[in-house]
C-alpha cells in the first residue's frame, strides 16, 4: 500500500503508536505534525490520500485543522484520533468535516478497519 499519511498529535509517542499501526498495515509514507499549526503548515492538496489527527493540541486543535484542512480541500479522508468522545464533540468534528473518529486507546485492527473503510486497504 503506497498511501501518504499526515499524522497530528502533540504527543511524539502516541505519533510513534500511530506510525507502528501504519506500519503493521504496510503504509510506510507517514509525514508528522507535532502540532495543529504544523499539521496545516505542512498539508497540500493531493500530496496526502488520509489525514490522521488528535483532537488536543497546541497551536491549532484538531477541530481547526479539520476546518483548514477543508477550506483547501473537501475529497481527503480526516480521521480524528482521541479521548475526546463525548456526543457533542464528535458533532462538532463530524460538521467540521472530519471523515471518522477512533477513540484513545484503540487497536491496530480499529485502525486497519478505518483506513479500509477510506482508503481500501486490504488487511
Amino acid at each position: 500500500m503506497s498511501a501518504h499519511v499526515l499524522v497530528a498529535d502533540d504527543s511524539a509517542t502516541m505519533r510513534k503508536i500511530i506510525i507502528r499501526s501504519l506500519s503493521a498495515v504496510g503504509i510506510s509514507s507517514v509525514v508528522e505534525a507535532a502540532d495543529g499549526n504544523q499539521a496545516v503548515n505542512l498539508y497540500e492538496p493531493g500530496a496526502f490520500d488520509i489525514v490522521l489527527t488528535d483532537w488536543n493540541m497546541p497551536g491549532k486543535t484538531g477541530l481547526e485543522v479539520i476546518k483548514e484542512i477543508r477550506a483547501r480541500d473537501a475529497n481527503v479522508p480526516i480521521i480524528m484520533i482521541t479521548t475526546e468522545a463525548e456526543k457533542v464533540r464528535v458533532v462538532q468534528a463530524i460538521q467540521a468535516g472530519v471523515s471518522d473518529y477512533l477513540v484513545k486507546p484503540f487497536t491496530a485492527e480499529t485502525l486497519r478497519e478505518k483506513l479500509d473503510k477510506h482508503l481500501g486497504i486490504q488487511a
